[in-house]
């Protein structure tokens, strides 16, 4: 039960591994791209590749579809970023219940947007939790636990690296079980749902916070600022010393002044291009020095 890419590499490794998979539940197909036609998810289209059986509800509470789930007669449900919730006919169905590959070390950061919160909390380690199901929000009892150094990275490399973590412990773990430990409550941190406003850079807050905040919308949706009417993405930047209006551009280079210290863009992405360098974006687009973006 998955629906992301962060998911494919634990359904792969349930297949690699030899495990019998009675079907593979996903997100129904979204309209995207410009002719907002329906396109799969990643778990979708890797499943009807492997010849599994997908199913895509849109809500797991009817009797219906609970008693459809039912009737796969499963040893197990393997859950990884599914994004429905599972009402407790769904955790109780399955012989062994349902265990979740959730991207964070729990009880930090549960819920949805664990990757993101841990990269703008300016955590340096997040990791891998296996836990077992329960009516809460991964709130249920931990079975196995990696770490992983995500210092420096953005989300989408962070997201690529926990999942092939994920897969590789949930293997450990059907392997040779553990007993489930239930969660302490010290140290419980929730990652709400980001929200769109968020992705905008607001130049009044510190260079690491900035940097941080570019590298936890890394690649998509993108944290960005505008010049000259235009919305330009910042995907990649650092941070360094100098001083300015927060959003003043300080020099050639684009270094921009925050509320302390400055970040300097190092990829950069108009709307509608390819990312580039602040270079190249200077070529075409003048930002002059001493404009103030916001």
């Amino acid at each position: 039960m998955g629906s992301p890419e962060f998911a494919v590499p634990s359904l792969e490794a349930l297949v690699g591994a030899g495990h019998e998979l009675a079907a593979a539940y996903c997100q129904p197909p979204r309209p995207a791209g410009r002719g907002k036609a329906p396109r799969p998810t990643a778990v979708q289209r890797r499943a009807e590749e492997l010849g599994i059986e997908v199913r895509t509800p849109t809500s797991l509470r009817s009797a219906q579809e609970q008693a459809r789930f039912r009737s796969l007669d499963a040893d197990l449900a393997i859950v990884a970023a599914y994004g429905l919730i599972l009402p407790p006919p769904i955790l109780e169905a399955p012989k062994a219940g349902c265990i979740n590959v959730h991207a964070s070390l729990l009880p930090q950061w549960r819920g949805a947007a664990p990757i993101q919160r841990a990269i703008l909390a300016g955590d340096t380690v997040s990791g891998i939790t296996i836990m077992r199901m329960d009516e809460g929000l991964d709130t249920g009892p931990m079975l196995l636990q990696r770490e992983l150094p995500i210092a420096g990275k953005n989300a989408g490399q962070v997201t690529q690296e926990l999942s092939r973590l994920g897969a590789a412990a949930l293997l450990e773990w059907l392997a040779s079980p553990t007993q489930p430990i239930p969660q302490p409550d010290e140290g419980m941190t929730y990652a709400a749902k980001l929200a769109k406003a968020e992705a905008r850079i607001d130049w009044s807050r510190g260079a690491e916070a900035v940097v941080r905040q570019v590298l936890a919308f890394a690649p998509s949706p993108g944290a960005w600022f505008e010049a000259d009417g235009e919305r330009v993405k910042m995907l990649d930047a650092e941070a360094g010393e100098a001083s300015g209006r927060p959003g003043e551009v300080l020099d050639d280079r684009l270094a921009i002044a925050c509320g302390q210290g400055a970040v300097r863009p190092l990829l950069v992405q108009r709307a509608g291009r390819a990312p580039m360098t602040s270079q190249e974006l200077l070529r075409g687009f003048a930002i002059p020095v001493g404009t103030v973006v916001r």
